[in-house]
């Protein structure tokens, strides 16, 4: 298999050199919009978790009780 990845097959073919590092600078872009795209996710996810927990902790001023004094 790395004989294969390495374009070894049939000895260096500048073509086939160049067409590999162009694939492997394509799958480190993707590998990076990944994780960009997962961090930027979970930023979102963690906010509106934040915003249900602040929703079900207000309390709706018709519903209060008055305060005992």
């Amino acid at each position: 298999m790395a004989k294969a990845l390495l374009g070894y097959v049939g000895g260096s073919d500048p073509r086939l050199l160049a067409e590999m590092r162009r694939l492997q600078q394509r799958v480190q872009d993707l590998e990076s919009e990944l994780v960009r795209i997962q961090a930027e996710n979970d930023a979102l996810a963690a906010a509106a978790s934040h915003d249900r927990i602040m929703e079900s902790m207000s309390i709706d001023a018709h519903q209060a009780e008055p305060a005992l004094t």
